[in-house]
């Protein structure tokens, strides 16, 4: 059993993914077993909840167990994990605080799966803001992508405006009023068919930057159901993009010596299609 007190009206849905990933891994479940109440009372739908509710989950020991993350690294000023496909940045937050003080420096989207770092003091917080903020970071991504490519390597700009309201992006060729300027450099490293495996590496950090500019380019994300191709999607059987963050490298000159020059690797791998 886990409680919660709800910080900003909302409804339990949303709340239960920013709060608690076994959670939202078993939301459906808990439902129909009327195992959540809020303020005393069971609930069987996703009801809307208010700053001030108490969320009780009766959770069983099973699902409380069930992995979030990976540890890769830990030391006193940082902590870098392995994030499951399926948990938000903002849960897997709200679980490590359960467990001590920790400080949010990047995130990754909900079903993207692999690295990401946490600071564990102020300090911390402040050295890995201003490493990300000078490019002292380098992120490296691996994916799955529709095999429409030109080239087999590039570096692509663009500009990104952001609908809060409706979460999703648009992408244009051109500057616009309102868009956000994004490089996103990408190498193909294997061809099969329909499909290409590619390595990216972000020069900028936009919301959906990655799946967004590949199919901008006519190249999108497999599994993605917001950007993606649904006849692509629907042959391969897929409902989240195939897309990992696979390398977390700190520059040498990082203001955390533990980690400074090093690279770590997400345990995660692309699945292997069956045509």
């Amino acid at each position: 059993m886990r409680s919660f007190t709800v910080s900003a009206d909302g409804n339990l849905k949303d709340f239960t993914d920013c709060a608690y990933p076994q959670g939202s891994f078993y939301f459906s479940a808990l439902l129909r077993g009327k195992d959540i109440k809020v303020n005393g009372v069971r609930v069987s739908k996703n009801v809307r909840v208010k700053a001030g509710d108490e969320i009780v989950y009766y959770t069983s020991q099973k699902q409380e167990n069930t992995e979030s993350h990976k540890i890769v690294y830990e030391d006193g000023n940082i902590l870098v994990a392995d994030k499951f496909s399926g948990v938000t940045s903002e849960g897997l937050f709200s679980e490590l605080c359960y467990g001590g003080e920790f400080y949010a420096v990047h995130r990754l989207d909900r079903n993207t799966s692999g690295l990401i770092v946490y600071a564990k003091t102020s300090e911390a917080e402040k050295a890995l803001l201003a490493a990300f903020r000078e490019r002292g970071v380098e992120k490296t991504y691996v994916a799955l992508c529709k095999n429409e490519f030109v080239n087999d390597s590039a570096t692509l700009t663009a500009y990104l405006v952001k609908d809060e309201k409706n979460s999703f992006v648009k992408v244009y060729g051109k500057e616009i009023e309102g868009g956000a300027k994004i490089i996103t450099q990408y190498k193909v490293l294997k061809k099969r068919g329909d499909v290409a495996v590619i390595e990216i590496m972000l020069h900028t950090g936009k919301t959906h930057q990655i799946r967004a500019h590949m199919a901008y380019i006519g190249c999108p994300v497999l599994g993605d159901e917001k950007y993606g191709d649904c006849e692509l999607n629907k042959k391969y059987r897929l409902k989240r993009q195939c897309l990992i963050a696979k390398y977390l490298t700190f520059g040498k000159d990082t203001h955390l010596p533990e980690i400074g020059g090093r690279t770590f690797e997400s345990s995660f791998v692309l699945p292997e299609l069956n045509d």
